[in-house]
């Protein structure tokens, strides 16, 4: 077998054990706890900590907590995690008709960021990177935008790619950092194995 085939099988794999120890993680009691008080916390930080720049632009914190769940618990658990707590943050407050299509972005965020995360130790580098992918899901909420008030996708795009562009690299540092003090008090390790490179 060819070492370029060899390193796709174990990719693969690695991949696919991803998975399941993500799925396996809403198994544990230790998980929902968690997940249920990242929720809330979430929940606040909706109430207390968004801005509205217009009716096309929110800045917030409350993604922070999502993003937490996805590194400790992968992109599965992380993935089911995002698409309740938006439906919950719809009913409690909403900004707007509801419509799937932010659900669904919640949800690829999530998982995005647990295929990032999950298991890996957390570098500043592996921060930027997920969230410069995530830029692209700027493109889907444009649309989404786009098709529930039917405004034009290539008039609010720029105004969008701007924000989200500005706000790459302070999302990045806000969550890093925070993430970081918490793992150093070693809360994470009372309900997750150590990361690896």
């Amino acid at each position: 077998m060819s070492e370029k085939r060899k390193g796709g099988n174990f990719f693969m794999e690695k991949t696919k054990n991803m998975f399941l120890t993500s799925a396996k993680e809403l198994k544990t009691t230790s998980t929902l706890a968690v997940c249920a008080m990242l929720a809330a916390l979430a929940l606040i930080l909706n109430s207390v900590a968004s801005i509205n720049i217009g009716p096309y632009v929110k800045i917030g914190f409350s993604g922070i907590p999502n993003q937490i769940a996805d590194y400790l618990f992968g992109p599965i658990t992380g993935c089911l995690f995002a698409g309740v707590l938006d439906i919950v943050k719809f009913f409690i407050r909403p900004d707007g008709p509801f419509f799937f299509g932010f659900t669904f972005n919640a949800m690829l965020a999530a998982f995005i960021y647990g295929c990032f995360y999950y298991k890996h130790k957390l570098t500043f580098r592996r921060v930027l990177i997920a969230k410069l992918v995530l830029i692209v899901n700027v493109l889907l909420n444009t649309l989404w935008l786009d098709m529930l008030y039917g405004k034009d996708f290539l008039a609010i795009l720029p105004m969008r790619t701007v924000k989200n562009l500005i706000m790459w690299p302070i999302d990045s540092f806000i969550f890093f950092t925070i993430t970081r003090l918490i793992e150093q008090t070693g809360i994470f390790n009372l309900f997750r194995k150590p990361a690896v490179n």
